[in-house]
C-alpha cells in the first residue's frame, strides 16, 4: 500500500523476498529482505558510513542495535565480537523474521532480535550502534533515543549515523542539551552527506 512505512510495526504490503548479496566484518553473505523493509535491496548508505567509521564493538558483554531492520548492523557487531551477546531491536514484525533468519545464515548466533518491550528492562549495554529511524518524526525519535542512550554502562559509546539533509546537525545539538552530565556528545565523522555522532557515557 502507498502508506506502507518500513517503521509500521505490520506492513500490508505484499512480502516480495529477495536474496542480496552484502559484504559485513569482511564476509560476503547472501542474505534476505523484502517489500515494506528499509533498504531492501542492499545495505544503504547511512549504514555504510557508520559502518566503515566505527571503532570495533566491545568484545564481550551486551551490544544493542536499535532500528535494526534486516540486521546488517546486529550482524557485523555479532560476528566482529562473537562473545558479545548483541541485541537487535525493531518495531517492524517483517524485519524481526528476517533479521533472526539472517543472523542464522550469517553464522551470527550470538543475536537475540527483538521488539524492545521484550529486552530485559535492567540489561545495560556497552557498545550501541545504530542508523535510527529518522522519519518517524522528531518526537518520536526523541523518544526512542532517550529510552536506549541512558541503557548505555559507564564508559560505553554509542554511533549514530544520520543524514546532514535530515537533520544530523540538530540532532547532535539536542543530544547534547537533553541528556545529563554524564554524556559526552560529539560528531565523530562527516561522510557522503552523513553524520556519525557519538555518545560516549562517563558517569551515571
Amino acid at each position: 500500500m502507498a502508506n506502507d512505512h518500513y517503521f509500521s510495526a505490520s506492513p500490508s504490503s505484499e512480502v516480495r523476498e529477495r536474496q542480496v548479496h552484502v559484504t559485513l566484518a569482511g564476509r560476503p553473505l547472501t542474505l534476505t529482505t523484502a517489500a515494506g523493509v528499509f533498504s531492501p535491496d542492499g545495505v544503504d548508505r547511512g549504514t555504510r558510513v557508520l559502518l566503515g567509521s566505527v571503532p570495533p564493538p566491545a568484545t564481550e558483554g551486551a551490544l544493542l542495535d536499535v532500528g535494526c531492520g534486516w540486521g546488517p548492523i546486529a550482524i557485523t557487531m555479532a560476528l566482529e565480537s562473537p562473545d558479545a551477546s548483541v541485541w537487535g531491536v525493531d518495531v517492524n514484525e517483517r524485519v524481526l523474521g528476517l533479521a533472526r533468519a539472517n543472523a542464522a545464515a550469517a553464522g551470527a548466533a550470538n543475536v537475540t532480535v527483538a521488539l524492545p518491550d521484550d529486552v530485559p528492562a535492567d540489561l545495560r549495554f556497552r557498545t550501541i550502534w545504530s542508523n535510527p529511524p529518522i522519519r518517524v518524526g522528531k518526537d518520536e525519535l526523541h523518544a526512542i533515543l532517550l529510552t536506549w542512550l541512558p541503557r548505555l554502562e559507564v564508559d560505553g559509546d554509542a554511533w549514530l549515523v544520520v543524514s546532514k539533509d535530515l537533520g544530523g546537525d540538530s540532532l547532535q545539538r539536542w543530544l547534547r542539551d537533553t541528556l545529563d552530565a554524564g554524556f559526552q556528545v560529539s560528531r565523530a565523522t562527516t561522510d557522503k552527506g552523513f553524520r556519525v555522532i557519538r555518545v560516549h557515557r562517563t558517569a551515571e
